[in-house]
């Protein structure tokens, strides 16, 4: 399956939450979400009832567009987690937020989590020293994500360092600013992802 290039707000309104797939418009008036609070497409004035297959999938597809991953990725990532000791949602929510271009979003280096993925792709982020492109890859505890040394003069990471604290930081990340990198200090717990997703829908949808 191909990267989504439509319209980005098309996929909030289709969820009826906001996504925050946009950045800081997604804080403003501006917002897809509300100002056309109702789904794309024609509307009907016929009631349909809603399924339970269609609440499950329609949760699976919140979480892959949330974290801007393909559905094959997303399967992967599923059954890595359904592999791990524990809950399958809470292993699933857990591998999300450690994918590099999630971590990379979360420390503020980047207002949206499509631009974290071009930043990675790019090749402007280091991980434990070494420059990597791939934005799919997962983090661990103690490793060390940075900003490559001969990209930290670009006006984009100069901005974003010295905004570093407006977007709260998970306690499970500590970010040094003027090392311009950060440091994996713990495996983040449910309580700590923010994300309003019902990963147990997720579970029961690949379950049938």
């Amino acid at each position: 399956m191909a990267r989504y290039v439509d319209a980005v707000c098309k996929l909030c309104r289709r969820e009826g939450v906001k996504l925050f797939l946009k950045g800081d418009r997604c804080y403003t008036p501006k917002c897809g979400v509300e100002r056309r609070p109702a789904p794309p497409g024609m509307q009907s004035t016929r009631r349909r009832k809603v399924s339970e297959y269609s609440v499950q999938l329609r949760e699976k597809q919140k979480a892959r567009h949330t974290y801007g991953v393909l559905e094959r990725q997303f399967r992967r990532h599923f059954a890595e987690a359904d592999r791990r000791p524990g809950q399958t949602g809470e292993n699933l929510l857990r591998i999300l937020e450690m994918r590099l271009d999630n971590v990379v979003y979360r420390l503020g280096f980047a207002d949206s989590r499509a631009q974290a993925r071009q930043l990675v792709t790019h090749g402007h982020i280091t991980l434990n020293g070494h420059k990597t492109d791939i934005p799919s890859a997962l983090v661990a505890v103690g490793d060390v994500i940075g900003i490559r040394e001969s990209s930290r003069a670009m006006d984009h990471f100069k901005t974003a360092l010295e905004q570093i604290g407006r977007r709260a930081i998970p306690a499970w990340l500590s970010v040094n600013v003027e090392e311009a990198g950060a440091r994996v200090l713990t495996t983040p717990q449910r309580s700590e992802i923010d994300t309003s997703l019902q990963e147990q829908l997720i579970v029961e949808f690949y379950s049938r």
